[in-house]
C-alpha cells in the first residue's frame, strides 16, 4: 500500500512553522554576527544569555563534530540551522502523508533530533555556560513533534482495536 496524501495537522504545523522560523532567525543573527562582530541579537539579553555567542561557537556549525570528523571543507559542515530548516520542512511534508513507513520515519527523525537537542542542551549549559532562548525553544519544539509522532501512531492502532 502507497502513503496518501492529508493535512499535516495543526498541532505538526504550528511546530514545524515554529521550529523554521526560529531556524531562520538563528541563520540570520549568524550571518549578521560574522559581518559584524557588535551585532546584538534580540536574543542577546546579557552576557550569559547570548544566542548570537552561541550560534558563532564551533558547535553551532555541524554540531561541532562534522568537522573533526569530516573536514571543515565537508558539505555536511553547515551551520545546524540549515539541518533544521531540513528537519522541520521535512517534518512537515512527511506529516502530509499517511502510511506506516511514513509514521516510522517521522518517529526516527524526531527520536534524531531529540538526540541532537540533548546533546547540544549538554553543550548549551555545560560547556558554554549560556542560556540560549531560540535554542531552548528549538529543543521544546522538538519534543513536541517526538511527542506527537508517537502519539499519532498509538491514536490509529487503539480505534482498530476498539479500545
Amino acid at each position: 500500500m502507497g502513503a496518501t496524501w492529508g493535512s499535516p495537522g495543526w498541532v505538526r504545523l504550528a511546530l514545524c512553522l515554529t521550529g523554521l522560523v526560529l531556524s531562520l532567525y538563528a541563520l540570520h543573527v549568524k550571518a549578521a554576527r560574522a559581518r559584524d562582530r557588535d551585532y546584538r541579537a534580540l536574543c542577546d539579553v546579557g552576557t550569559a544569555i547570548s544566542c548570537s555567542r552561541v550560534f558563532s561557537s564551533r558547535w553551532g556549525q555541524g554540531f561541532g563534530l562534522v568537522e573533526q570528523l569530516l573536514g571543515p571543507d565537508s558539505v555536511f559542515n553547515q551551520s545546524n540551522s540549515i539541518f533544521g530548516c531540513i528537519f522541520y520542512t521535512l517534518q512537515l511534508l512527511l506529516g502530509c502523508l499517511r502510511g506506516r513507513w511514513v509514521s516510522i520515519l517521522l518517529q526516527l527523525s524526531s527520536l534524531v533530533s531529540l538526540a541532537g537537542s540533548v546533546y547540544l542542551a549538554w553543550i548549551l549549559f555545560f560547556v558554554l555556560y549560556d542560556f540560549c532562548i531560540v535554542c531552548i525553544t528549538t529543543y521544546a519544539v522538538n519534543v513536541g513533534l517526538m511527542v506527537l509522532s508517537f502519539w499519532e501512531v498509538q491514536g490509529p492502532q487503539d480505534k482498530v482495536k476498539g479500545h
